[in-house]
């Protein structure tokens, strides 16, 4: 889309891992850089204690593994649509509400784009996923409302809202010389998202592609649900997931599924889960487990062993296998990863995920052989066995890569663009 120009608004990705910030200027790339010369930020806050301030992004990661004294927080999306944004959560010795600790997130993305913009941006395409939450259509408006607040909260006088997938097909039909049935497929940190949409380069211009979206859809499926199975299956066995009691019956999983869960993790270090671990330690057969566990949780460990979780995800896209080092928990103490057991433990996830799409095509009324393109985004797209899953499906279409982290930004971009003006 050539302007003559700067857009008035911005298009914010916020993700459940990244998020990126898109503005159309001429000449110029559609994503803003937001740390140091990367496009992305991170989803992440980490409340440094020592310092008094919260820190952002690789930076907040940075100073987490340097061993600073703090709270880390990731997964910030996560919260939308669930109980705990009503609540409050402990920062630097005060009670914050959780709304406001996304408002903390998203004020900095939209600081950092109006640094390079040189200007204040007043209006936002917001991406959202299909669903928030799947099966809830009232939970899912409550969170779509959630995010207005806390966007007007910032600064931000009109808000609206794309689909994440519509944004990615918006940013792939920039690319196209010809008409195409694609279907795009956004695998992020939290949801999986789908869009079966008729491109062209003639459409570009349209404003309204209502009749354009074939069908939507969309389930609560992502990266950081990959993650939660690879760790519970590969290395929570280690600290006790899975132990027998003395009376036969496996031990309680609640601290286990917190530790693999992003959002969760710093409940098990409460007084309260402490004690309820301390009063079955005498009911279990082998302690070993436990006692590892009570070791991690001394040592606050748990958002370092999730990253090394998700690292291990990441490199098992190219690697058959990772070898964990968990000498930080207890000397020569280590794990191996495989992909195969990794693909195993998200068996269910990617069920799910093909059950969507058949959903999606279903809705559309749309054979398999009649999709052209499937298009992949979403950071986690990359998973070999999800990848190879979705393509099974269509084995006529063309598969083509998006630029994982970009494209919604990007999108979002061209829709603000549209929708604002310059």
């Amino acid at each position: 889309m050539k302007n003559a120009s700067p857009a008035r608004a911005c298009g914010i990705d916020f993700g459940t891992s990244n998020s990126t910030v898109g503005w159309l200027r001429p000449g110029m790339e559609t994503l803003i850089a937001l740390e140091d010369d990367k496009i992305t930020l991170p989803s992440v806050v980490f409340f440094n204690i020592e310092e008094r301030r919260p820190v952002y992004g690789r930076l907040a990661l940075h100073e987490y593994l340097e061993g600073y004294e703090g709270r880390l927080m990731r997964s910030l999306k996560s919260l939308l649509g669930s109980k705990l944004i009503k609540h409050d959560t402990s920062v630097l010795g005060t009670a914050m509400p959780f709304k406001d600790l996304l408002g903390l997130f998203i004020g900095q993305l939209k600081k950092r784009a109006e640094a390079t913009a040189g200007h204040d941006f007043e209006e936002v395409v917001l991406g959202r996923p299909v669903f928030f939450v799947d099966d809830d259509p009232l939970a899912d408006q409550e969170a779509e409302n959630t995010l207005v607040d806390v966007a007007r909260a910032i600064g931000f006088k009109d808000v609206s809202f794309q689909y994440e997938p519509i944004a990615a097909a918006f940013d792939y039909e920039s690319t196209i010389e010809r008409e195409e049935l694609v279907l795009i497929v956004d695998i992020g940190g939290g949801t999986s998202d789908f869009s079966l949409v008729r491109l062209s380069p003639e459409r570009r211009a349209i404003d309204h592609r209502h009749d354009d979206i074939l069908a939507t859809g969309g389930v609560h499926v992502g990266g950081t649900d990959f993650d939660k199975q690879l760790s519970l299956q590969g290395v929570m066995p280690l600290f006790g997931y899975g132990s027998r009691m003395k009376s036969g019956a496996y031990m309680p999983t609640s601290q286990h599924m917190s530790l693999a869960t992003w959002h969760t993790i710093n409940s098990v270090y409460s007084q309260k889960s402490q004690l309820a671990l301390g009063s079955m330690r005498y009911d279990i057969e082998d302690t070993g487990g436990i006692d590892r566990l009570f070791k991690l949780i001394e040592q606050r460990a748990g958002h370092w062993l999730a990253m090394e979780v998700e690292e291990t995800k990441i490199q098992l896209t190219q690697a058959e296998s990772r070898h964990v080092p968990l000498d930080r928990i207890e000397p020569g103490l280590s794990v191996e990863l495989s992909r195969t057991m990794f693909e195993s433990a998200i068996d269910n996830q990617l069920e799910r995920i093909r059950n969507s799409v058949t959903q999606l095509l279903g809705d559309a009324n749309v054979r398999v052989d009649q999709v052209d393109t499937v298009f992949f985004t979403g950071g986690s797209s990359g998973i070999p066995a999800l990848r190879q899953s979705v393509s099974a499906m269509l084995p006529n279409a063309r598969h083509v890569e998006g630029n994982i982290f970009g494209s919604i930004g990007s999108g979002l971009a061209i829709e603000a663009m549209k929708r604002y003006g310059c």
